[in-house]
């Protein structure tokens, strides 16, 4: 078992940044790549940001690159995903999930664990 918890959301105008934290328990955190998705109101979940087991590569979704920068911290078992220059269309809940393999991935299918979620909310 595989227990995450995501903190860090909150409410930000247009332009700012956020960092989100996601703290993860359990299984060998380092052995599994992480991913960051989100899910805006009426809208289906859609991948974020991922990162591999030892943090050496990551991967973005184009509307998030050069924006956003997911990192993580294998000793205190903590992935990061650091937003600038926040939009209204940013606006969803976040969920920090893991794989089942070292190797990141944009499909959700590939992650076996999830956490509850952290609200952003980007004013206009």
């Amino acid at each position: 078992q595989v227990q995450l918890v995501e903190s860090g959301g909150g409410l930000v105008q247009a332009g700012g940044s956020l960092r989100l934290s996601c703290a993860a328990s359990g299984r060998t955190f380092s052995s599994s790549a992480m991913g960051w998705f989100r899910q805006a109101p009426g809208k289906e979940r859609e991948f974020v940001a991922a990162i591999n087991w030892s943090g050496g590569v990551t991967y973005y979704a184009d509307s998030v690159k050069g924006r956003f920068t997911i990192s993580r911290d294998n000793a205190k078992n903590t992935v990061y995903l650091q937003m600038n220059s926040l939009k209204p269309e940013d606006t969803a809940g976040y969920y920090c999930a893991a794989a089942r393999s070292r190797y990141y991935s944009r499909f959700q299918y590939e992650y076996d664990y999830w956490g509850q979620g952290t609200q952003v909310t980007v004013s206009s």
